[in-house]
Protein backbone atom coordinates (compact mmCIF):
# COMPACT_ATOMS: atom_id res chain seq x y z
CA UNK A 1 0.00 0.00 0.00
CA UNK A 2 1.38 3.25 -1.33
CA UNK A 3 1.87 5.95 1.58
CA UNK A 4 0.93 9.36 1.56
CA UNK A 5 2.07 12.80 2.61
CA UNK A 6 -1.60 12.00 4.96
CA UNK A 7 -0.63 9.09 6.88
CA UNK A 8 -1.69 9.00 10.45
CA UNK A 9 0.88 6.69 11.09
CA UNK A 10 3.48 8.76 9.35
CA UNK A 11 2.85 12.04 10.84
CA UNK A 12 2.49 10.14 14.39
CA UNK A 13 6.38 8.95 13.64
CA UNK A 14 7.82 12.12 12.45
CA UNK A 15 6.37 14.70 14.41
CA UNK A 16 8.85 14.21 17.85
CA UNK A 17 11.92 15.26 15.39
CA UNK A 18 11.51 18.44 14.44
CA UNK A 19 10.75 19.65 18.00
CA UNK A 20 13.84 17.63 19.12
CA UNK A 21 15.71 19.68 16.81
CA UNK A 22 13.94 23.10 17.38
CA UNK A 23 15.35 23.05 21.18
CA UNK A 24 19.04 23.19 20.74
CA UNK A 25 18.40 25.93 17.79
CA UNK A 26 16.51 27.74 20.25
CA UNK A 27 19.24 27.53 22.96
CA UNK A 28 21.90 28.64 20.57
CA UNK A 29 19.67 31.62 19.54
CA UNK A 30 18.92 32.39 23.15
CA UNK A 31 22.76 32.51 24.19
CA UNK A 32 23.71 34.34 20.73
CA UNK A 33 21.07 37.23 21.89
CA UNK A 34 21.72 37.65 25.29
CA UNK A 35 25.88 37.79 25.14
CA UNK A 36 27.39 40.87 24.92
CA UNK A 37 30.29 38.91 23.42
CA UNK A 38 29.66 38.25 20.09
CA UNK A 39 33.55 36.96 19.54
CA UNK A 40 34.76 33.77 17.28
CA UNK A 41 35.19 32.24 20.72
CA UNK A 42 31.58 32.59 21.69
CA UNK A 43 30.37 31.27 18.00
CA UNK A 44 32.15 28.36 18.08
CA UNK A 45 31.78 27.09 21.53
CA UNK A 46 28.28 27.60 20.70
CA UNK A 47 28.23 26.41 17.75
CA UNK A 48 29.82 23.79 18.73
CA UNK A 49 27.39 22.59 21.55
CA UNK A 50 24.44 23.12 19.12
CA UNK A 51 25.80 20.99 16.37
CA UNK A 52 26.88 18.18 18.63
CA UNK A 53 23.62 18.25 20.14
CA UNK A 54 21.47 18.33 17.25
CA UNK A 55 23.63 15.88 15.63
CA UNK A 56 22.77 13.26 18.34
CA UNK A 57 19.26 14.38 18.16
CA UNK A 58 19.18 13.53 14.49
CA UNK A 59 21.23 10.92 13.81
CA UNK A 60 18.95 8.87 17.11
CA UNK A 61 15.71 9.48 16.15
CA UNK A 62 16.04 9.17 12.27
CA UNK A 63 16.88 5.55 13.42
CA UNK A 64 13.55 5.73 15.08
CA UNK A 65 10.93 7.31 13.23
CA UNK A 66 11.96 7.79 10.12
CA UNK A 67 11.40 5.63 6.48
CA UNK A 68 14.24 3.65 4.88
CA UNK A 69 14.95 5.17 2.11
CA UNK A 70 15.31 9.02 3.86
CA UNK A 71 16.75 7.11 7.83
CA UNK A 72 20.03 7.00 5.83
CA UNK A 73 20.43 10.65 4.80
CA UNK A 74 19.25 11.85 8.10
CA UNK A 75 21.50 9.76 10.26
CA UNK A 76 24.49 10.89 7.78
CA UNK A 77 23.34 14.41 8.15
CA UNK A 78 23.11 13.81 12.43
CA UNK A 79 26.75 12.12 12.29
CA UNK A 80 28.38 15.45 9.86
CA UNK A 81 26.85 17.88 12.63
CA UNK A 82 28.49 16.16 15.36
CA UNK A 83 31.37 15.50 14.23
CA UNK A 84 31.86 19.44 12.70
CA UNK A 85 30.59 20.38 16.43
CA UNK A 86 33.44 18.60 18.12
CA UNK A 87 35.64 20.25 15.50
CA UNK A 88 34.00 23.42 16.52
CA UNK A 89 34.85 22.75 20.40
CA UNK A 90 38.14 21.87 19.77
CA UNK A 91 39.24 24.45 17.35
CA UNK A 92 37.15 27.16 19.87
CA UNK A 93 39.95 29.80 20.51
CA UNK A 94 40.87 29.02 16.20
CA UNK A 95 39.63 32.55 15.63
CA UNK A 96 37.45 34.07 12.85
CA UNK A 97 38.78 31.92 9.89
CA UNK A 98 37.82 28.73 11.68
CA UNK A 99 34.36 30.00 13.09
CA UNK A 100 33.83 30.62 9.27
CA UNK A 101 35.62 27.07 8.01
CA UNK A 102 33.40 24.85 9.98
CA UNK A 103 30.13 26.45 10.60
CA UNK A 104 29.96 26.97 6.27
CA UNK A 105 31.20 23.51 5.62
CA UNK A 106 28.52 22.32 8.20
CA UNK A 107 25.64 24.34 6.70
CA UNK A 108 26.86 23.36 2.95
CA UNK A 109 26.77 20.00 3.52
CA UNK A 110 23.57 19.58 6.08
CA UNK A 111 21.76 22.02 3.67
CA UNK A 112 22.19 20.11 0.51
CA UNK A 113 21.34 16.52 2.41
CA UNK A 114 17.95 18.42 3.36
CA UNK A 115 17.20 19.69 -0.12
CA UNK A 116 17.58 16.18 -1.61
CA UNK A 117 15.78 14.45 1.35
CA UNK A 118 12.97 16.90 0.65
CA UNK A 119 13.05 16.44 -2.94
CA UNK A 120 13.84 13.04 -2.74
CA UNK A 121 10.60 12.79 -0.43
CA UNK A 122 8.34 15.07 -2.74
CA UNK A 123 4.41 13.90 -2.24
CA UNK A 124 5.51 10.93 -0.25
CA UNK A 125 6.18 12.28 3.40
CA UNK A 126 4.26 14.94 5.48
CA UNK A 127 7.84 16.61 5.83
CA UNK A 128 9.00 16.92 2.18
CA UNK A 129 8.51 20.65 2.00
CA UNK A 130 10.20 20.84 5.92
CA UNK A 131 12.82 19.50 4.93
CA UNK A 132 13.35 21.72 1.83
CA UNK A 133 12.66 24.80 3.03
CA UNK A 134 15.31 24.49 6.21
CA UNK A 135 17.82 22.88 3.49
CA UNK A 136 17.37 26.10 2.07
CA UNK A 137 17.76 28.33 4.61
CA UNK A 138 21.04 26.46 5.59
CA UNK A 139 22.41 26.47 2.43
CA UNK A 140 21.96 30.49 2.38
CA UNK A 141 23.80 30.33 5.88
CA UNK A 142 26.50 28.76 3.60
CA UNK A 143 26.65 31.20 1.56
CA UNK A 144 26.15 34.21 3.89
CA UNK A 145 29.05 32.85 5.64
CA UNK A 146 31.64 32.49 2.94
CA UNK A 147 30.60 36.28 1.31
CA UNK A 148 31.84 38.03 4.75
CA UNK A 149 35.51 38.97 4.12
CA UNK A 150 37.01 37.51 7.52
CA UNK A 151 39.20 40.82 7.29
CA UNK A 152 36.05 42.63 7.64
CA UNK A 153 36.23 45.89 10.60
CA UNK A 154 34.01 48.79 10.92
CA UNK A 155 34.71 51.50 13.59
CA UNK A 156 31.74 53.47 15.16
CA UNK A 157 30.62 55.64 18.05
CA UNK A 158 27.57 54.14 19.55
CA UNK A 159 24.36 56.47 21.20
CA UNK A 160 26.89 56.60 24.48
CA UNK A 161 29.72 57.91 22.44
CA UNK A 162 31.67 54.91 23.43
CA UNK A 163 34.01 54.11 20.06
CA UNK A 164 33.32 50.69 18.90
CA UNK A 165 34.31 48.10 16.40
CA UNK A 166 31.79 46.27 14.31
CA UNK A 167 34.20 43.14 12.80
CA UNK A 168 33.26 40.06 11.09
CA UNK A 169 33.07 38.22 13.81
CA UNK A 170 30.02 40.04 15.12
CA UNK A 171 28.61 40.14 12.05
CA UNK A 172 28.44 36.31 11.57
CA UNK A 173 27.68 35.42 15.29
CA UNK A 174 24.77 37.80 15.11
CA UNK A 175 23.53 35.90 11.68
CA UNK A 176 24.27 32.78 13.41
CA UNK A 177 21.91 33.61 16.11
CA UNK A 178 19.15 34.57 13.53
CA UNK A 179 19.24 31.90 11.62
CA UNK A 180 18.99 29.62 14.73
CA UNK A 181 16.12 31.92 16.01
CA UNK A 182 14.29 31.29 12.39
CA UNK A 183 14.91 27.49 12.13
CA UNK A 184 13.79 27.00 15.96
CA UNK A 185 10.18 28.82 15.55
CA UNK A 186 10.37 26.96 11.96
CA UNK A 187 10.82 23.67 13.14
CA UNK A 188 8.73 23.88 16.14
CA UNK A 189 5.45 24.96 13.92
CA UNK A 190 6.22 22.32 11.74
CA UNK A 191 6.00 19.82 14.52
CA UNK A 192 3.23 20.71 15.90
CA UNK A 193 1.59 20.95 12.42
CA UNK A 194 2.76 17.43 11.95
CA UNK A 195 1.17 16.14 15.29
CA UNK A 196 -1.92 17.88 14.70
CA UNK A 197 -2.58 16.25 11.96
CA UNK A 198 -2.64 12.74 13.09
CA UNK A 199 -5.77 14.21 14.64
CA UNK A 200 -7.82 14.41 11.71
CA UNK A 201 -10.42 12.32 11.30
CA UNK A 202 -10.04 9.76 8.06
CA UNK A 203 -12.78 10.31 6.18
CA UNK A 204 -15.24 7.44 4.95
CA UNK A 205 -14.56 6.26 1.62
CA UNK A 206 -17.56 7.20 -0.92
CA UNK A 207 -18.86 3.51 -0.84
CA UNK A 208 -19.75 3.90 2.60
CA UNK A 209 -21.27 7.34 2.22
CA UNK A 210 -23.13 6.13 -0.15
CA UNK A 211 -24.50 3.27 1.57
CA UNK A 212 -25.33 5.51 4.44
CA UNK A 213 -27.83 7.67 2.45
CA UNK A 214 -29.27 4.91 0.93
Amino acid sequence: MSVTPDDPAQRAAYWPLPLARALPAAVLAVVITFSADHSATLGLTAFGVFATVTGIVVAALASLRLPVGTRAIFVTHGVVSAVLGTLALALHSGGVTSLFLVVSVWAAITGALEIYSGLRARRRHVASADWTTTGVLTAVLALVFVLIPPEFAQSFTGPDRVARVLDSAVVAVGLLGAYAAIIAVYLVIAGFSAKWGTQKATPAPPDAVKGERT
